[in-house]
């Protein structure tokens, strides 16, 4: 297998695992938000921002960078054809023609630390968040709160549903198919919705879609 499939799965890799990452941060955004409005801006600065991004990276890169380490040191002397989409690890398991329980074994591992550890950091989050909510005595506050979260927990829903779906169950030939669908959302899906979810929810996004919808109404009167 040449170097530069191995250096695309290193690249898809870290990103995917730094998105694990920053699914969580965004939980703990939201817990600050509504759990503790009046201090929000003192609990998330600018300064913890850029350092849960930049870790977040970090983090994701480093954990990339052990299973790529671990792959190098396969054997391939079949097929070089991956039956996929993208260089995908549990693929790339399939092609080799040597020993791969410890590589399936750090994948695990792997999935469990970002995956799993992400979303219990969520659901705790998220377990604060519908106390604070439940609690409310409007109305117009809870929906209000529940419409923040609802965006973020769509985008976790869907992304870690089908990751570790791929990641967290043996790699084997008639399984491909089924990991080809579930890795179509989170490689294609969510990154292509994100912009769709979250700006949905932005008032700034909704009143400028209004304004184009009124603007091109009276263009066409005018015509």
């Amino acid at each position: 297998m040449s170097l530069h499939m191995e250096e695309l799965y290193l690249f898809f890799s870290s990103l995917g695992l730094s998105e694990c990452c920053l699914l969580a941060a965004m939980a703990y955004d939201r817990y600050a938000a509504i759990c503790n409005p009046l201090l929000y801006t003192a609990i998330m600065s600018p300064a913890l921002c850029v350092q849960m991004v930049v870790g977040a990276y970090l983090t994701g890169f480093l954990g990339s960078l052990i299973q790529f380490c671990a792959l190098l040191q396969l054997d391939f002397c079949g097929p070089n054809l991956v039956n996929h989409f993208f260089c995908d690890l549990p693929q790339l398991l399939v092609l080799s023609c040597s020993e791969t329980f410890f590589l399936q074994v750090i994948k695990f591992v792997i999935a469990v630390i970002f995956g799993v550890a992400s979303v219990l950091v969520i659901m705790v989050s998220y377990g604060y968040i519908a106390g604070t909510i439940l609690r409310m005595s409007s109305v117009e506050g809870r929906s209000k709160a529940f419409n923040t979260c609802a965006s973020h927990l769509m985008a976790v829903t869907l992304f870690f549903g089908s990751g570790l779906f791929v990641y967290m169950h043996p790699s084997s030939g008639h399984s491909l198919g089924y990991d080809k669908m579930a890795s179509v959302f989170y490689a294609m899906v969510i990154p292509m919705l994100n912009p769709l979810i979250y700006s949905l929810r932005n008032k700034e996004i909704k009143d400028a879609a209004k304004r184009c919808r009124k603007e091109r109404v009276l263009s066409r009167c005018r015509c």
